[in-house]
């Protein structure tokens, strides 16, 4: 592998270097991300009604430096806890789930440098990220027999580099970055990742998704012709998982997050509704709706299950940080066990209160003017990420044989 650094691709987007604002510590991180969704929160209904991208919001995440907060201490940055970054992702969704899911590629793929990127690599894409450089992502593709089948080839050009050719879908993250990591099966079909630039000739981000919810996330297709890929941009993925790895747990963790805070943004905004805009059921007796108690029962039953959610995402964050702190095969099953508990509980609860709020705030909160189901369609739609259902399979072999999870990048 050559030694030398990757240039910088252009792009009509990029900030300058060192434009972004370096985050020490996590209760900095954590004051920004309650800042920021404080400030995305108001449009985040009109965003969605008109699905107007959110570039102008992607580059103020980029340049209050929160996505530089997972760089190592020796290259620079916060070196956050899971914790911490958990909370950031739950922050950001209580105001807009789409914002939230964008980044979620970021940190993933910040962690395949982590664990497997050259010393080279690492200290240049690191500096990228600490000034502001964002990821992308090009990993699923359709139509194959199932999510693991990956068609996209890594082939050697015969000079020391590879081309790279495919197409990716569901590509989340792709269209407002500035690298676009690239999941391709290389030497041996083992899979490899390719940090490709947005603007490299051969690659094509087309803007194609038409979901019902998690509507601007922008989470359209990659397309790659014969991209050419210097040596120093790829990193051999299947090294990660050869022996006991956070991959996976990880990954799903920020779903995790986002769901949680989904469920909690569903909730808020069906109290304000009642609080405010409700009328009382003429049998109920008390003068408003939010001192009926009927639906004082059913907002305390709500709050139970997202508080539930919330807290088995705390616990599956300190079970990840641990396992960071001591990792074995025994401390990465805990991790992708507690994960996988949280991710269940989240999406479920995400799901049951965006749908609740139908049901306690009344039929003027179904007018599509309100636009209060998306929270509904963004629940919905984030959680089909991947299938809960086999999340609880591996929950319960764990807890009848002590079976551990599989080694993947989806638990």
């Amino acid at each position: 592998m050559t030694t030398s650094q990757p240039s910088t691709a252009a792009h009509p987007d990029y900030p300058a270097h060192d434009s972004a604002h370096v985050i020490a510590d996590d209760g900095e991180a954590l004051t920004v991300a309650a800042g920021l969704a404080e400030a995305f929160r108001p449009g985040a209904a009109e965003r969605d009604a008109q699905r107007r991208l959110p570039h102008a919001e992607i580059d103020q995440l980029s340049s209050s430096g929160l996505l530089a907060i997972t760089v190592p201490r020796t290259h620079g940055g916060a070196d956050v806890t899971a914790g911490t970054l958990a909370e950031v992702f739950r922050l950001l969704a209580t105001a807009d789930a789409s914002i939230a899911q964008i980044p979620q590629s970021h940190f993933v793929f910040v962690n395949v440098l982590r664990a497997q990127g050259s010393a080279v690599q690492q200290d240049f894409f690191f500096r990228e990220v600490l000034a502001g450089r964002r990821f992308g992502n090009a990993q699923a593709e359709a139509g194959t027999p199932h999510s693991q089948d990956i068609r996209t080839r890594l082939e050697p050009d015969g000079d020391g580099g590879y081309v790279l050719h495919g197409t990716k879908n569901y590509c989340t993250g792709a269209l407002f970055a500035h690298w676009i990591p690239v999941l391709a099966r290389g030497a041996g079909d083992k899979p490899h990742v390719a940090y490709v630039p947005h603007d490299a000739p051969g690659v094509t981000v087309i803007d194609d998704w038409d979901g019902m919810g998690q509507r601007t996330t922008a989470s359209g297709t990659v397309r790659l012709k014969d991209v050419v890929v210097p040596a120093d941009r790829v990193v051999p993925h299947h090294l990660t998982f050869e022996g006991p790895q956070l991959h996976g747990a990880y990954a799903q963790l920020l779903h995790a997050a986002i769901d949680s805070g989904a469920a909690r943004a569903a909730l808020t905004e069906a109290a304000e509704f009642v609080r405010t805009k409700s009328r009382p059921w003429f049998e109920s007796g008390p003068a408003t709706a939010a001192e009926d108690p009927l639906l004082i029962q059913r907002f305390g039953t709500l709050e139970l299950q997202v508080r539930a959610a919330q807290a088995l995402l705390e616990t599956a964050a300190l079970t990840v940080d641990a396992a960071t702190a001591d990792l074995t095969d025994d401390t990465a099953a805990e991790a992708s066990i507690a994960v996988a508990a949280a991710k269940a509980y989240a999406a479920e609860t995400a799901v049951d209160t965006a749908s609740a709020l139908f049901e306690v705030a009344g039929t003027r909160a179904a007018l599509n003017g309100l636009n209060l189901h998306r929270h509904w369609r963004d629940a919905r739609t984030h959680t089909l990420h991947d299938p809960v259902r086999w999340k609880v399979q591996h929950l319960g072999r764990y807890v009848l044989s002590g079976t551990r999870p599989p080694r993947h990048g989806l638990l």
